[in-house]
């Protein structure tokens, strides 16, 4: 099945972004070694030279590395893994807290609100 990738952004970036999350949520560990371009682009009904530009994007930051003839493997540097990791959800709850101070919401009610959520259970 595709990618559920929209048109607002580019989609070499939603790609970055999916396997991002991928790597950080433990689909693929350290060391892994990641499908070929054509496999991804295949899955994710995209071309693949935009495959290509998002997995030298991913190699820029070091997150990803090539081994000449055997394709691409996760890092094996579990700190950047982390840092990543904590980096997208710091940036995900200061996206949130600001959704919910437009709503109206003060500091304290978003607290309240999410300690109420997490204790029922409701994810």
């Amino acid at each position: 099945m595709a990618w559920n990738l929209d048109s607002d952004r580019p989609i070499f970036a939603q790609i970055m972004e999916r396997i991002q999350l991928d790597i950080i949520s433990g689909v693929y560990k350290p060391g892994d070694k990641l499908p070929s371009v054509r496999e991804l682009a295949g899955e994710a009904a995209v071309n693949p030279n935009t495959m290509q530009k998002a997995f030298a994007e991913l190699e820029r930051t070091g997150l990803v590395f090539s081994q000449r003839t055997t394709g691409r493997y996760i890092t094996e540097d579990t700190n950047m893994i982390a840092e990543l990791r904590n980096n997208i959800a710091q940036s995900k709850v200061i996206e949130l807290i600001s959704h919910m101070h437009k709503l109206g919401f003060t500091n304290e009610e978003i607290l309240n609100l999410m300690k109420a959520i997490l204790e029922k259970g409701e994810l």
